[in-house]
C-alpha cells in the first residue's frame, strides 16, 4: 500500500528532454486510461471535506491526443471543420477535425488550450511555435469514465511536452486546465494509474489530497457495460443535482471509509479477488443510495439495476456503476471469466449496449515523442 505522497507521481515518457520534459521536433502523443469511479464519500455536509472517493484506472477505452507543429500531420483541412485557437490576434494553433473529435470535444480542447496558455502567462511560453492538436481516440463523453478530466490533463501534459516545459504535479496540471473541482480520482490516476483513494476537498484546496494508491493484479479484468439509451450528468446539470440532493449523513461517510480501509484496501493489497469484489459492490451500492432521490435507487434507472441484479445472480461479485453512469463495471479474476461474462451479457441483453473487456491500468498516462 502506498500512502499519500508515496510512489512515483511523474508521467511516463518514452523520451525526455531538459527538466524531464518530453521533447520532439515532430510532436508528442499522450495516451491516457479511463477512470472508473465507485462513488463519493460525502457532499452537502457543512464543514469537513467534500466529495472524496475511490476508483480504478482502466486501459480501455483509451484517450489519445497528438500535438504537432502546424501543418506537420499531412491531414487534409476542410474550411469550417477545424477549430482555430488564437490569443487576441495571434494564432496559436488549430484543433484538427477527426472522427473522435466531435464539435463538442473540439470546443473543449480549444478551451483547455486557452486555459493552459493563461495559466502559463502567454506569451512567456519558451519556444512558442504554432501547432495543431488532434484527438485520435476518446471514450464517449458523459458516460461515467471521466473523459473530460482525462482530455484536459492530456492536453495540458501534451502542451508542456510540446513546448519543452517540465511536467508539474497533479495539483498544478489540473489547475492549468481547470479540472479537479470535485473528484480527484481521475487526476491522480492520470499520473499513477491503479486503485486510487482520495480524501475530498476542503475550501481553498486546489484538489483533494491523495489518501492511498495501490496496484491491482495483472490478471484481473473489468467488463464494462455501456447502455446506449441513457447518459450521465455533467456541467451545470451536475451542479444542480448536487445543489438539490440532501447531504450525505456523517454516519454514512464513516461507514464508507470503513469499507475502504478495513475491507477494500486490504483485499486489494493481498490480491484476494472475491473479498475485493464484494467490498466494491457494497461500497458502490451504499454510495449510490445517496443519489436515490435523483436516480430512483442506487443505480441510474431500472435498466441498470436489473443488469446489476442479473450479474450478481450469475455470481459476479465486483459489480457497480461508474460515477453517474450509464457505464456499469464488473470485476472478474481472469481473462477467461471476462470473456464468459461478455458472452452471457450479449446473449441475454434486451437493450443495445457496448460491452468491453479491459485490463486495469497501473501506470497512468504515457507521453510519446512522435517521429
Amino acid at each position: 500500500m502506498k500512502p499519500a505522497g508515496g510512489g512515483d507521481s511523474s508521467l511516463h515518457a518514452v523520451s525526455t528532454g531538459r527538466n524531464g520534459a518530453t521533447s520532439s521536433t515532430a510532436g508528442v502523443e499522450v495516451i491516457s486510461p479511463s477512470r472508473l469511479h465507485f462513488g463519493l464519500l460525502s457532499f452537502g455536509q457543512r464543514g469537513g471535506r467534500q466529495y472524496g472517493g475511490v476508483g480504478v484506472m482502466v486501459e480501455q477505452p483509451a484517450l489519445c491526443v497528438a500535438i504537432r507543429p502546424a501543418g506537420a500531420s499531412g491531414h487534409v483541412r476542410a474550411t469550417g471543420q477545424n477549430h482555430s485557437i488564437c490569443w487576441g490576434d495571434h494564432p496559436l494553433g488549430e484543433v484538427v477535425a477527426s472522427p473522435a473529435a466531435t464539435p463538442e470535444l473540439q470546443g473543449r480542447i480549444a478551451d483547455f488550450v486557452q486555459r493552459w496558455f493563461r495559466y502559463q502567462g502567454f506569451p512567456a511560453v519558451a519556444g512558442l511555435r504554432q501547432f495543431e492538436i488532434r484527438l485520435n481516440s476518446a471514450p464517449t463523453p458523459h458516460c461515467g469514465l471521466g473523459a473530460g478530466t482525462q482530455l484536459g490533463l492530456a492536453v495540458g501534459a501534451g502542451l508542456n511536452a510540446f513546448f519543452g516545459l517540465p511536467q508539474p504535479g497533479p495539483s498544478e496540471l489540473a489547475e492549468s486546465v481547470g479540472r479537479g473541482l470535485r473528484s480527484a480520482v481521475g487526476t491522480y490516476g492520470f499520473f499513477q494509474g491503479g486503485l486510487i483513494v482520495e480524501r475530498g476537498k476542503r475550501p481553498g484546496e486546489k484538489i483533494a489530497p491523495l489518501d492511498c494508491r495501490l496496484k491491482l493484479p495483472d490478471a484481473w479484468r473489468a467488463v464494462l457495460v455501456q447502455p446506449s439509451a441513457c447518459c450521465g450528468l455533467s456541467g451545470a446539470a451536475e451542479q444542480r443535482a448536487f445543489d438539490d440532493l440532501p447531504p450525505v449523513p456523517a454516519e454514512v461517510t464513516r461507514e464508507l471509509w470503513e469499507e475502504i480501509r478495513l475491507r477494500m484496501l486490504p483485499a486489494a493489497g493481498r490480491g484476494e479477488f472475491r473479498a475485493f469484489g464484494e467490498s466494491v459492490y457494497r461500497y458502490g451500492r451504499q454510495a449510490g443510495l445517496c443519489f436515490a432521490p435523483l436516480q430512483g435507487g442506487p443505480y441510474n434507472g431500472p435498466h441498470l439495476e436489473r443488469l446489476v441484479r442479473q450479474m450478481r445472480a450469475w455470481g459476479v461479485g465486483g459489480v457497480g456503476q461508474s460515477s453517474w453512469g450509464p457505464t456499469l463495471f464488473a470485476f472478474v479474476p481472469t481473462p477467461a471469466a471476462a470473456e464468459q461474462l461478455r458472452q452471457r451479457l450479449l446473449a441475454s441483453s434486451d437493450q443495445p449496449a457496448q460491452i468491453l473487456i479491459t485490463r486495469c491500468n497501473n501506470l497512468g498516462a504515457q507521453i510519446h515523442s512522435l517521429e
